[in-house]
């Protein structure tokens, strides 16, 4: 009984080979992202909250860009499991030329709608002249940071693709030696060290686009300087051209997936907005519990990423059958992580928020949030498994409906309802939203139970 859900070592050693890069790529970035949200928070609880409200909207462009990416993702793995070069270079082209054109629309949004969506954060109970500031703080940061929304862009174009050929160390390196310029410029930019001007939220924003352009440069000039590893960069820009069938599979499999990348972190915004009804404490409280889950949170969620990645290359060498049985293992092992990660998060959040220049309120918030959320990361990691299961075999439909309608119709509701119509606190409220995704999770075990995903999609066989 046990085999069904625990692999051998040959398996684990594929899978930790592919996951632990990405893991501490991942969680490089978001530790150092949670270094900038402390030393930001050590100015102020008006500037954190102001970054706050910017990273929020910012999400949900950087979502979108994975979404994008993603969608064509699934095509480079199976391409990839094809031993198919030319279909993962054709798909590489896709996502330069694609997400150029998201970069356009995010800088247009934020440029003509920026201030107005950040005030639909700060109607929360406070002070008047806190919510001005803050205002200001979020406007100033976003105008600086789209500065890096085009070479952010190229270099996940890079490393999805990198990783998608099983090359996950080389985005590693270039994902940890950007994060290293980001926080060293941190440290001299946000405080004034080492003879520099003093600029508080600027230089947060100014150190992050610079560390974009690093990271960008890092990647990019491995792949052409060893193209022996990265067939798929040969001749990739000696046209932008990418055959029209290609272009119709991705828009058909992948479209949906940047839909719903999109939408779920704009209900992920959409909730956070709910809860800064009862007030802008909540907001600075939110923003901190948040950051720490994704350091937190890497763990289990690289698995996931591996699953699409492992099972989409099976599915492409129509490894059905494997696929199936890896898919149970991989889940299983999603589950196992969050239980000992969520242990561990719940006993760190009464000490995390002391780090922070922040009211006592703020601080307690804070920490309870965190402890909710932890008992809760199990539900997280089954939900995630499995959307990525789905997904790996292009059951884009299926993910559209399980992941962003599943927030819209369901979690972002119940959100609103109790926000603007109840009394309720925010702590029961944000423990009712987050109880709610245990529907997610049993849709989730029967969509994967059916098997309907089991589908190699680059040549159009599927499991019988």
């Amino acid at each position: 009984m046990l085999n069904k859900f625990i692999g051998t070592k040959d398996f684990y050693k594929r899978v930790f080979k592919l996951m632990l890069p990405i893991m501490l790529q991942t969680g490089i970035t978001n530790f150092v992202n949670m270094l900038d949200n402390v030393m930001v928070g050590r100015i102020g609880t008006v500037e954190m909250t102001g970054v706050a409200i910017s990273n929020q909207l910012i999400f949900v462009f950087n979502l979108c860009l994975f979404g994008a990416i993603s969608g064509a993702g699934i095509f480079s793995s199976q391409f990839y499991g094809n031993r198919d070069n030319e279909g993962v270079r054709n798909t590489f082209r896709f996502k330069i030329i694609f997400c150029t054109f998201i970069c356009a629309v995010g800088i247009f949004i934020f440029a003509v709608f920026g201030r107005g969506l950040v005030n639909l954060y700060l109607q929360g109970e406070g002070d008047v002249n806190d919510a001005a500031a803050s205002l200001e703080f979020a406007l100033k940061y976003i105008r600086l940071m789209m500065l890096g929304f085009w070479p952010y862009a190229l270099s996940q174009c890079y490393s999805s693709t990198m990783r998608e050929i099983e090359r996950p160390v080389i985005p590693m390196v270039a994902g940890i030696s950007a994060v290293a310029v980001n926080f060293s410029l941190n440290y001299i930019l946000i405080f004034g060290h080492f003879g520099a001007p003093r600029l508080g939220v600027d230089g947060a924003a100014i150190a992050t686009v610079i560390s974009r352009f690093a990271e960008l440069i890092i990647v990019a000039a491995f792949v052409h300087l060893h193209k022996r590893e990265a067939p798929f960069i040969n001749g990739a820009y000696a046209s932008l051209k990418v055959p029209l069938k290609l272009v119709k599979q991705i828009i058909i499999k992948g479209m949906p997936l940047m839909v719903n990348e999109t939408l779920w972190s704009a209900g992920m915004a959409a909730l956070s907005q709910c809860y800064s009804v009862r007030s802008l404490d909540v907001v600075a409280a939110n923003n901190i519990a948040q950051t720490f889950y994704n350091v937190f949170s890497v763990s289990f969620m690289s698995v996931g990423v591996s699953i699409g990645i492992i099972i989409g290359q099976m599915l492409g060498a129509n490894e059905h059958r494997q696929a199936k049985q890896s898919s149970i293992k991989l889940i299983a092992l999603s589950l196992m992580i969050s239980v000992v990660i969520g242990a561990a998060f719940a006993l760190c959040a009464e000490f995390i928020p002391e780090i922070y220049n922040t009211t006592d309120q703020v601080k307690l918030l804070a920490t309870r949030l965190m402890q909710i959320i932890a008992v809760a990361m199990p539900i997280d990691a089954f939900a995630n498994a499995s959307y990525f299961t789905l997904r790996s075999g292009g059951k884009v439909f299926i993910t559209l409906l399980f992941d962003s309608v599943f927030v819209w119709c369901v979690s972002v509701p119940t959100a609103f309802i109790i926000s603007r119509f109840t009394s309720i606190p925010v702590l029961p409220m944000f423990a009712i939203v987050q109880t709610v995704n245990l529907l997610k999770c049993v849709l989730g075990f029967i969509f994967v139970k059916r098997g309907d995903w089991l589908k190699n999609i680059v040549s159009g066989e599927a499991v019988n």
